[in-house]
């Protein structure tokens, strides 16, 4: 039991990421737009991060130089803003399950911008993993353009969620070398939180938080499947390789789409299965075996913000 503990926590973790959309449709029914509900995780996210923090982690709450706040603001407002603000409105756009399939086109944006920017080579399975990934956006987008659950906006905002998703890889790898996982994640969420705060004027929807379902709600979204999901991931992969725990992962999608067609009524046809099971086995193509070495940082900084 012990040895299978640390990939339960994994998959327990991905899993809280999966339920997402329980929050986002609930605050979306009580009026917020989808940057407001960014806006509510992050902060939220900040607050519980700042309490774990001075319990917990606190040699790790100071930065060592004001300068690398500049690693914060490619985390915070590049990545995790971006990225959950399409995240968000794809899936009031399309259905849950086709948004957090095209979420995972992530590890593609990985490899491409790994290659611009980090120097980092193209193998035929790192190629392989991004045709596979194309070719699986080409089945869900291109043959499904007569379905109505699909908007262009949709899939563009998804494919925006995973491109911004990939730029925390590229970000968090240059801050993991100089801080811990906690200081990138905490500063990653007070960064956007600072950022959003003032943007949305979320003040002014200070009576509507009164509302004991959108206090929950909002608690929920900052906690659940963000603080919470994040110890439970990091703590089964320090006793795991990075490799595996990234393929395990791969549940999320998988709870997403049982959550979209079980409470959301969602249906998905053959061209859209086969265009996800291409994504999703390219996601572990692009996991396995290779880089052992930097595997564990890689994945770590894969998920941090999610």
């Amino acid at each position: 039991m012990k040895k299978l503990l640390p990939f339960l926590m994994i998959a327990f973790g991905a899993s809280l990421w999966g339920i997402i959309a329980v929050f986002v449709k609930g605050l979306g029914e009580h009026g917020f737009t989808a940057m407001e509900i960014v806006a509510t995780r992050v902060f939220f996210a900040a607050f519980f991060l700042i309490l774990f923090g001075i319990v917990n982690f606190r040699s790790h709450l100071k930065l060592k130089s004001s300068s690398d706040i500049g690693f914060f603001v490619g985390t915070g407002i590049l990545s995790i803003v971006f990225f959950n603000y399409c995240y968000f409105t794809a899936m009031n756009q399309i259905s849950v399950s086709v948004a957090v399939v095209l979420l995972y086109t992530a590890p593609a944006f990985v490899t491409v911008l790994s290659y611009l920017f980090l120097k980092e080579g193209i193998n035929l399975r790192k190629a392989a993993a991004v045709a596979g990934t194309i070719l699986g956006c080409t089945l869900i987008a291109g043959l499904s353009a007569g379905n109505s659950d699909i908007t262009l906006i949709g899939i563009l905002t998804g494919l925006g969620s995973g491109f911004g998703y990939a730029l925390y890889t590229i970000f968090g790898k240059f801050a993991l070398r100089k801080y811990h996982p906690f200081t990138v994640t905490l500063y990653t969420f007070l960064i956007a939180a600072a950022f959003l705060i003032p943007v949305t004027r979320l003040w002014t929807k200070a009576e509507v938080f009164l509302n004991t379902e959108v206090l929950l709600l909002s608690i929920g979204l900052g906690f659940v499947p963000t603080v919470l999901a994040y110890f439970v991931y990091t703590w089964g992969l320090e006793k795991t390789d990075g490799s595996k725990a990234a393929v395990i992962a791969t549940v999320e999608p998988v709870v997403a789409m049982l959550l979209g067609v079980t409470i959301y009524g969602e249906n998905l046809g053959a061209v859209q299965i086969a265009g996800a099971l291409l994504i999703l086995s390219s996601v572990i193509i692009v996991n396995l075996p290779a880089r052992r070495k930097n595997a564990g940082k890689m994945a770590e900084s894969g998920k941090l913000e999610h």
